[in-house]
Formats: C-alpha cells, sequence, structure tokens
C-alpha cells in the first residue's frame, strides 16, 4: 500500500512539473488582441488571437502573428487541437541592429498548437544577396507536416535620426 502511495505522489509531482514547464516555456510576447468567430455554448468561443513578438536576435523588427484558437470545453481545459491557420506581418520598427550571428531557418517563436503534437513556428532566413530578412510562420506535426504557410519581409534600410 505505501509503494501505491508512493507511485501515485510520483505521478501528481510529474503532471506538476510538466504543467510548469508547458506555463512557463512559452515563448515571450503580448496579446495585442482577438475576435471571436464562431460562438460556443460551453468554454469560450473560438476566435482569431493576434500577438506581437521581437526577434531576438534582430533589433528594430517587430512580428504579428495570427492564428486560430479553439475554444469550447477542449480549448478551455488545454486540449483542442488548433487549425493550422497562421499569418505573419513584421516590420521595422526603429534602428535595425543584427546582436549575434543570423543562422538560416532559426526559430524566432514558436507555440504548441495541441497538447503534444502539432507546433506553431516562425523561422527567420537572411536574403543577403537583397539585403532583406525574410519571417516563415509554419505548423508542423511531429507525424506529418503542413504546408499551410505564411511569410513577410523586412528590408533592411537605414533608420532617420530623431
Amino acid at each position: 500500500m505505501k509503494r501505491i502511495g508512493i507511485i501515485l505522489g510520483g505521478g501528481i509531482l510529474l503532471v506538476i512539473v510538466l504543467f510548469g514547464w508547458w506555463v512557463f516555456s512559452r515563448p515571450e510576447r503580448g496579446t495585442t488582441g482577438s475576435v471571436s468567430t464562431h460562438f460556443r455554448l460551453l468554454g469560450p468561443n473560438d476566435k482569431i488571437v493576434i500577438d506581437g513578438f521581437d526577434d531576438p536576435k534582430v533589433q528594430g523588427v517587430a512580428c504579428h502573428i495570427s492564428r486560430a484558437q479553439t475554444g469550447g470545453m477542449k480549448g478551455e481545459l488545454g486540449v483542442a487541437e488548433d487549425t493550422s491557420d497562421a499569418s505573419i506581418a513584421c516590420r521595422q520598427v526603429g534602428p535595425i541592429k543584427i546582436v549575434g550571428e543570423l543562422k538560416d531557418g532559426e526559430r524566432v517563436f514558436d507555440e504548441r498548437r495541441s497538447l503534444v503534437f502539432k507546433k506553431l513556428q516562425v523561422v527567420r532566413f537572411f536574403d543577403r544577396e537583397r539585403n532583406v530578412l525574410v519571417y516563415v510562420a509554419y505548423s508542423d506535426r511531429v507525424i506529418e507536416g503542413s504546408p499551410k504557410n505564411s511569410i513577410s519581409t523586412v528590408p533592411i534600410m537605414g533608420w532617420p535620426a530623431p
């Protein structure tokens, strides 16, 4: 009986640790707003959520990403699988300063879209020939990928002094 209690206690501790990791490992961003798209009688409505985030290695670039978020009871509990639809827009918002080495395909944002198998990602490429940063938003699954994607480009230009 004591052994069962230890196993249950360890399982509960594992669930608490995993939940804490899931909550606190989310990328830093600010929710700009949301629009309700489908009424749900139980739980929150389905919606489109817009978040803003900064590129961690390129100062002066801000991105906004919009994506569908499933509501209802599954959405409330965090077990719904959201669609792969997403859109991104990135713009120069100040003088651009590159901090560190830029690697093509480097992830600058990610977010889980289901409990385990699906993730929304934003990766950055540097088109040196055109002096442009290219951001690609896409959703992937462990089992199968997703062809749905969206891109945004930011030309690296001078910024007028105030």
